[in-house]
């Protein structure tokens, strides 16, 4: 049996839940997973880190859309799938634009996406799923990253420049909307889903827009790009059952001091779980980097989430790609896996 405590621990997030997968993540410790659902059909609703890798036949994945909600039984199905392997399931990682889109700019199809996330919650909380993750980012309209760099020992990771940005933009969008526009959207949402979350007994979590900081990218708002965008968010419809899917390499992007953000929403108890990851520049220029590398320190990162009695899930997100790996990277995942759980032994002390 894998050691379960009050205090920090490290999850995954992975597209499959093989029993492949399921048993290298136990294998190297890791107590939780968030499943990352794909589009129905097999898309990956934007997201540009692919997975892949143990497709065999034991390969369970979550096709997720509006018209396509996993049922309770299958959610049950993968719950104990992961249990076999004394893994919990957390959650979902996060929800595909597919989900959202219409809700973000009050298009036609609107009240389908907000029907089929109502159904989401409640199946979630039937079969036992706690968590939630969001964000408020077109995700495959905006690009997210723009190139790769060489980084320690030849290693590949991933980049963004704002000058490299080229036809951003969503096509099905037919005019220009506002910040406003976009924040009342995003309220009447809150208003909405909440009261489900809190029914079901499901956290939603919210993570920055990636990368952030920058106010328009093909003429889209990009609304949780600082701080105080996530103050108004927490503060907006106030809930236990919402908090941040607090990305530390986001924050990073900001220029902001992760210490001090760790501790603010720490010690509001508005921390659902962490991506635990940094980065080498800021916002318009920068690049994804290891684990052990970047621009805070991350021993003091992990002192400030134990301090500020934060006690949950912190997971790698995305790692570099280091020689022979795979297209889910369980070398690297594995280093950074091994790395966080040291961290937390240290800071725990």
């Amino acid at each position: 049996m894998s050691e379960r405590d009050d205090g920090v621990r490290v999850g995954f997030r992975t597209n499959t839940l093989s029993d492949e997968r399921l048993q290298y993540i136990s294998q190297l410790g890791v107590t939780d997973v968030f499943i990352n659902p794909t589009e129905p059909g097999g898309g990956t609703g934007g997201d540009i880190f692919v997975d892949e890798s143990d497709r065999t036949e034991t390969d369970r994945r979550l096709p997720l859309g509006p018209e396509e909600v996993p049922s309770v039984a299958y959610l049950e199905e993968l719950v104990d799938a992961c249990a076999a392997y004394d893994v919990d399931l957390a959650g979902i990682h996060t929800l595909g634009y597919n989900c959202y889109g219409d809700i973000k700019f009050d298009r036609e199809g609107r009240d389908d996406q907000i029907a089929a996330i109502t159904q989401l919650l409640r199946n979630m909380g039937e079969a036992g799923l706690p968590i939630l993750g969001y964000q408020w980012n077109p995700r495959g309209v905006v690009p997210m990253r723009t190139g790769t760099v060489p980084i320690r020992g030849d290693a590949e990771a991933t980049s963004f420049d704002i000058d490299d940005v080229e036809n951003a933009g969503d096509p099905a969008l037919d005019r220009e909307y506002t910040e406003d526009e976009l924040w009342e959207n995003y309220e009447r949402f809150l208003e909405e889903i909440l009261p489900v979350a809190e029914e079901a007994g499901v956290t939603l979590a919210l993570h920055p827009i990636d990368p952030p900081s920058i106010e328009t990218i093909g003429g889209i708002p990009r609304l949780f790009r600082n701080v105080e965008s996530f103050r108004r968010a927490m503060e907006t419809v106030p809930s236990d059952n919402h908090g941040l899917k607090l990305c530390l390499g986001c924050f990073s992007e900001m220029g902001a001091d992760v210490v001090d953000v760790v501790r603010e929403f720490g010690e509001a108890g508005d921390i659902t779980f962490v991506h635990f990851r940094d980065v080498e520049g800021l916002a318009e220029s920068f690049n994804e980097t290891f684990v052990d590398c970047g621009n805070y320190d991350e021993l003091a990162v992990m002192q400030s989430l134990v301090d500020s009695g934060f006690a949950g899930i912190v997971i790698p997100d995305h790692v570099p790609t280091v020689r022979d790996d795979t297209d889910w990277g369980h070398r690297g995942r594995g280093f950074t896996a091994g790395y966080l759980r040291g961290l937390a032994r240290v800071a725990d002390d």
